[in-house]
């Protein structure tokens, strides 16, 4: 089952908020990262926000205590555990940073389910603060809405670029993405047409592929909360490995979009 490659996105796939902004607002520095944002891209912002924070004498372990609190989308814990459980390879794609992603993974007893966490660095310096850094640097040529720091779909491009060069012409590999997000639009346009891509209905990436369907390849099934994420993702890996694989690529009309995988 290896063969099934399952990528999902952090902020509001499998938490149900963006793990930047509650961090910044149970710290009550909302005020001040309001006035950064329309200054400086969102990564630089964080890293100035984290310098701030420090300065008000919070600590890495009061931080750490926030990320705890941060509600996770009810059923999506169970879907993982079930999707590794079945096999399947799961990785991380995410805007957010790595300290935030792994502590809230961790909390959540499902961090060794990912075999991978691409996601922006971060590193506690000398003084004892967050730092975060940029994923790409700033330096991707990507035109599609993708944050400077991180284009998905150069991500996406390198796991598929992996699996060739192992397996080459025998690369049986399926992908299955998760996300919410304007930045998820990018990845899903690389996925190939043996691939399922689960955008988070009325979310930016509904919107988006909703407007551009005759770019997206893969499958679209969307969700909107943790129980029919769930649901949703097991039948797809289900039907990936049974004879129902005929019938949920036959069930997928991108000319009805609004009702893709009704139930």
């Amino acid at each position: 089952m290896a063969e099934i490659v399952v990528v999902f996105d952090f902020d509001k796939t499998i938490i149900d908020l963006d793990s930047d902004n509650w961090v910044v607002d149970e710290f009550g520095a909302s005020d001040m990262f309001d006035q950064l944002v329309p200054t400086m891209p969102w990564n630089t912002v964080m890293d100035t926000m984290m310098k701030e924070i420090h300065a008000r004498g919070k600590t890495m372990q009061d931080i750490e205590q926030v990320l705890k609190r941060a509600p996770v989308i009810p059923w999506v814990v169970p879907a993982i555990k079930a999707a590794h459980a079945l096999g399947c390879d799961l990785k991380i794609v995410s805007d957010a940073n790595l300290f935030f992603v792994e502590t809230i993974l961790e909390h959540s007893g499902i961090k060794d389910c990912f075999s991978e966490i691409n996601t922006n660095p971060s590193y506690v310096d000398d003084e004892g603060k967050l730092r975060i850094r940029p994923y790409h640097d700033f330096d991707h040529k990507c035109n599609n809405p993708c944050p400077p720091n991180m284009c998905k779909g150069l991500v996406i491009e390198r796991m598929q670029a992996a699996s060739l060069a192992m397996e080459g012409n025998n690369n049986k590999k399926r992908m299955i993405y998760l996300g919410d997000g304007a930045g998820d639009f990018c990845p899903s346009l690389m996925l190939k047409e043996q691939d399922f891509v689960m955008p988070r209905k009325d979310f930016s990436v509904w919107k988006l592929m909703n407007e551009n369907l005759q770019l997206i390849k893969a499958k679209i099934h969307g969700w909107t909360d943790g129980e029919e994420l769930q649901h949703i993702l097991l039948r797809i890996i289900k039907a990936i490995t049974t004879i129902e694989e005929k019938q949920i690529l036959s069930a997928v009309d991108h000319s009805k979009f609004q009702t893709i995988y009704s139930h």
